[in-house]
């Protein structure tokens, strides 16, 4: 399959011809000739550590850790401060950071002290705020450590020794209705737990899908049922997945789950790349409705073959499909011909125009590259670090330290007079469950009160192409259909909806609440539901 195709995009806005750039370095990197829409914008040149894992809080900061056995970073721990670790793989005693606290109002970088491992760990938010990290590598492998953010910066990391059941490195965690998360395997492990431990539930429980769907020597953990063609689309061949919209959020009503699995590496690919041939990666998406009887894969294009890239749940309820490579697979040195072109992809559009090719960024994101939502709109986009180690010089793809931001075209100035701002509640108020929740908010200029929504994103703790715990609510009124709107007076209106019914639906904690008008949202505002 050549790495260079011509591919017809249609959308409901642009229809775009797809090229393949030639830039230097005997490298392919994949672009668009006539890209749709978006900006990006460079916010730091150098935050210090590569920003392998990213989780954003309700204090509008944004956790980055790497790993620590990575050497020296490029940001030195504060007040002379030093990290002694008799068992680090590569530096016993470190002065650099290996952490670091992004403030987006200020656009600085605050260093962290993390203790032992962290790398290719999994985390969530509790329902507090916090976010809770388990696991790593070596010494951090049963390790927990819990962040609680702050007003000033005192906040720092908080270390629990060996609390976990089984060693966690490449886990998956996810929060639970009573607060709890759920660690799920593991290289190796074959098991699930949960922590906080509570009795009767205090031990690792074995879960024999993981074994079964096992790939022996490769772990890949395939598809059930299988996804057409058979190729898996997990690490080290990570595809990505999302779960789209939940809507239909009331007492009583049948909620339908989709998930949504895109790009990946043929079967074989990982092999084939450590012997020094990189296939070209999966340009295909899988759509299954897991809440069917006898769900089903339908099969989709997208308009760039991807592997390693991350799926970003926007405010409106599409999906942004950003970083990785189009060939290769995940693993040190292993990708090749990266994919600067993000792709917008539209679930409520008829099939075959529900993506749209994007304005391309500059800067390669491979391997331990991440990207999250801000409350603004805007995705945060950092890392990529295919080397065991920092490597800066003489080497296909250097470690980056950089940080951007990419705006969807929903944040075009020229939209402005019709961008929705929530006056209230307040940030940070808190709601409850299967409540009627009155929205106050303005637009500058008259708006179709048809064309109002509301939506409740959970921000995820996002690492190797996967963001945990990620979902987007949609918020109805009592009868299931659109928010109701009603105009308090010139520019001002109220849109009432119904909180979701359940701990199920919306386990406890902060999200994002978002009021949309034809698809172009507001500022967010943080709710904590309890």
């Amino acid at each position: 399959m050549a790495t260079t195709p011509s591919l017809i995009l249609a959308s409901l806005f642009h229809y775009l011809l797809i090229q393949l750039l030639l830039l230097p370095c005997q490298q392919n990197f994949l672009t668009l000739a006539a890209p749709g829409g978006g900006k990006w914008n460079l916010l730091l040149s150098n935050i210090g550590v590569s920003a392998m894992h990213m989780q954003l809080l309700n204090t509008d900061r944004v956790v980055i850790f790497d790993r620590t056995d990575f050497g020296p970073s490029n940001i030195s721990l504060p007040n002379n401060r030093c990290r002694n670790d008799p068992n680090d793989l590569t530096l016993k005693v470190d002065c650099t950071a290996h952490s670091v606290e992004y403030d987006v109002a200020s656009n600085s970088i605050q260093p962290l002290n993390v203790l032992t491992d962290v790398w290719c760990s999994s985390g969530s938010a509790m329902p507090d705020g916090s976010l809770m990290q388990t696991g790593g590598f070596n010494d951090g492998d049963r390790n927990v450590r819990v962040y609680k953010p702050c007003g000033d910066n005192s906040c720092d990391w908080q270390e629990f020794n060996a609390v976990l059941r089984q060693r966690r490195w490449y886990a998956t965690n996810h929060i639970l209705p009573d607060g709890r998360q759920i660690i799920v395997g593991g290289r190796g492990q074959f098991s699930y737990e949960f922590y906080p431990k509570k009795v009767g539930a205090d031990q690792s429980y074995n879960l024999p899908f993981l074994s079964q769907t096992n790939d022996p020597r490769i772990e890949n953990n395939l598809n059930y049922p299988t996804i057409p063609g058979g190729d898996p689309r997990s690490y080290p061949s990570s595809g990505s997945a999302v779960l789209l919209p939940l809507r239909d959020l009331q007492a009583g009503a049948n909620v339908t789950a989709e998930v949504l699995v895109c790009g990946g590496a043929p079967k074989g690919s990982f092999t084939s790349a450590n012997n020094g041939n990189f296939v070209g990666a999966l340009n295909s998406c899988g759509r299954i409705r897991i809440t069917d009887p006898n769900p089903q894969w339908v099969m989709e294009t997208m308009p760039l073959a991807r592997v390693m890239g991350d799926m970003v749940l926007l405010p409106n309820g599409n999906v942004l499909i950003i970083n990785g490579a189009s060939a290769g697979t995940a693993g040190w040195d292993l990708g090749r011909n990266p994919v600067l072109t993000p792709v917008i992809y539209r679930p409520n559009n008829p099939v075959g125009l529900r993506f749209e090719a994007q304005n391309s960024t500059s800067i390669p994101r491979m391997y331990h590259s991440t990207a999250v939502l801000l409350r603004d709109g805007r995705i945060l986009v950092s890392g990529s670090n295919p080397h065991a180690y920092y490597n800066f010089t003489g080497v296909l793809f250097p470690t980056d330290l950089t940080m951007e931001t990419f705006s969807p075209d929903y944040l075009d100035p020229r939209l402005v007079r019709v961008r929705p701002r929530i006056v209230s509640p307040a940030s940070h108020s808190q709601i409850g469950y299967g409540q009627q929740l009155a929205i106050n908010f303005t637009a500058q200029d008259r708006i179709n009160r048809g064309f109002i929504t509301v939506t409740m994103i959970a921000p995820p703790f996002t690492t190797h192409s996967f963001s945990m715990n990620q979902r987007l609510l949609v918020l109805t009124n009592r009868t299931g259909v659109s928010a109701s709107v009603t105009p308090l007076g010139r520019s001002n209106y109220q849109v009432r909806a119904m909180t979701p019914s359940s701990k199920i639906l919306a386990p406890p904690g902060y999200y994002l609440l978002f009021v949309g008008y034809r698809e172009i949202p507001s500022q967010g505002i943080w709710i904590q539901i309890n």
